[in-house]
């Protein structure tokens, strides 16, 4: 088997750009739609053991978003580093830095094991588990950090798959893992009688089998024997990648924290009905983040080669992708917005909070896609560091502050937030759409002034 770098009709230096983002696009949307899937089917079997494991795994799902946001930041480091060599067709650098990959990956989860030995139980206690909770919380945890490896090798793999044009094997992989949780779940929670722990041994075991096999597809690729590196200077290069993309998702699942916290002020009806309309809106968002997966392995690819007027091409045409997704998305949020809180809710309260949320939000969902693109692009050049500083100050200095001051201070009604959070969305990709127009700008005036010295 050829390297995937070599293969024609797989690079993404050449050929349609909208061509590329749909087939690299779709395939990563579909993905995700199996990964939320199999997020609810856990949700779905813990409910069937008691209303104190659903609760439990619930919080411990907020403690284990820590080490899944580790493994996006993996997963976007990757793709940063391998795109580039891709696109020159060096497959040499595409080996060692795969290699490296893998490396940090493992390194990763003994760290995040070790953390998790000091750190889950006071987190856990700090999300407000209960006396006769915290045990279910903590049963599900240390299965899942002990089999850490298998989500940082497989974050890892799907992004160096990506970054070769690859969206395809990690969508496989994820809708199987759907399949087979729905076979596990039952076997080891029910029929071993484990409970919660045949919960978590059930993903423990799919993320094992996903990493074991998306690495198999990755060296069958490259033609490798795939042997993880510990390479020091190239572990420094990726964690200039993977640290500011994994912050980036600690800001998001901070953010939501405390925004939960003041809408919990007005009671817990209300904190149900955003969290529903946040994960409709968030399932709508899924074909965005898709052709953020897209822009970001075509621009990275690009880069590499050389090509930036492609680079700012890709960005031009995903923003218009984008549009349209928004035109489609922005009518559902609004006019079916009571139909889908009445499929999880008759509770006039939650619907009402829900439909709220939606409806107001709608007016951003073009804003969000903007952000998608740009910071896809900005990781794609390697410039990880403003999405970052542009993360912290949109999900938590300035909603927490302003918030906070309209809820507490100022006693307004909790509709108020929602308006925030839509104000700051929108400026938010208004300047991120700017910062990177102007940095891919100065990419495509460098190829040009390098033109104007050769002749």
């Amino acid at each position: 088997m050829k390297p995937a770098s070599t293969k024609k009709n797989e690079s993404l230096i050449s050929g349609s750009i909208i061509s590329h983002m749909i087939r690299l696009s779709i395939p990563a949307s579909m993905g995700m739609v199996f990964n939320t899937l199999y997020n609810l089917t856990d949700i779905w079997f813990a409910g069937y053991i008691s209303d104190d494991a659903l609760a439990g795994l619930s919080i411990a799902g907020s403690v284990f978003f820590l080490l899944l946001s580790i493994g996006i930041g993996i997963q976007a480091g990757a793709s940063a580093m391998i795109a580039p060599g891709a696109g020159r067709g060096e497959t040499h650098e595409v080996k060692d830095w795969v290699n490296n990959v893998s490396g940090l990956a493992i390194g990763f989860s003994v760290l995040s094991f070790l953390l998790g030995m000091l750190a889950a139980r006071p987190l856990v206690v700090l999300l407000g588990a209960e006396a006769h909770i915290e045990p279910l919380a903590m049963e599900y945890l240390w299965v899942t950090l002990a089999g850490s490896i298998g989500f940082t090798l497989s974050f890892g793999a799907a992004g160096a798959l990506m970054a070769l044009g690859d969206t395809k094997s990690n969508r496989n992989a994820l809708a199987i893992g759907f399949f087979a949780n729905f076979a596990l779940n039952p076997l080891f929670t029910f029929g071993l009688g484990l409970g919660v722990t045949g919960i978590a041994l059930a993903t423990v075991v799919i993320k094992l089998a996903t990493a074991f096999y998306l690495l198999r597809v990755l060296a069958l690729r490259l033609n490798i024997k795939l042997r993880p590196a510990f390479d020091w200077h190239r572990w420094q290069i990726l964690l200039a990648q993977v640290l500011p993309a994994s912050f980036n998702m600690l800001t998001i699942i901070l953010g939501s924290f405390i925004t939960v916290a003041l809408i919990g002020q007005f009671g817990s009806e209300h904190v149900a009905g955003y969290t529903i309309g946040l994960r409709l809106e968030q399932v709508l968002l899924l074909p965005a983040l898709g052709l953020n997966s897209a822009v970001m392995a075509i621009a990275g690819q690009n880069m590499g080669a050389g090509q930036n007027l492609r680079v700012a091409q890709t960005f031009q045409k995903s923003l218009l992708i984008g549009l349209a997704m928004a035109l489609v998305s922005m009518p559902i949020m609004y006019f079916l917005s009571p139909f889908m809180m009445g499929l999880f809710s008759t509770n006039e309260a939650i619907k009402n909070t829900g439909v709220t949320y939606l409806r107001i939000d709608a007016l951003a969902f073009y804003a969000y896609v903007v952000l998608f693109q740009s910071v896809a692009v900005l990781q794609a050049m390697q410039k990880p560091m403003f999405p970052l500083y542009l993360g912290i100050a949109r999900q938590l200095v300035i909603p927490a502050s302003i918030n906070y001051v309209l809820i507490v201070v100022w006693d307004y009604p909790m509709v108020s937030m929602f308006y925030t959070i839509v104000i700051v969305v929108i400026l938010s990709a208004v300047l991120a759409y700017f910062y990177t127009a102007r940095e891919i700008g100065r990419l495509v005036q460098s190829t040009l002034t390098s033109k104007t010295h050769r002749v």
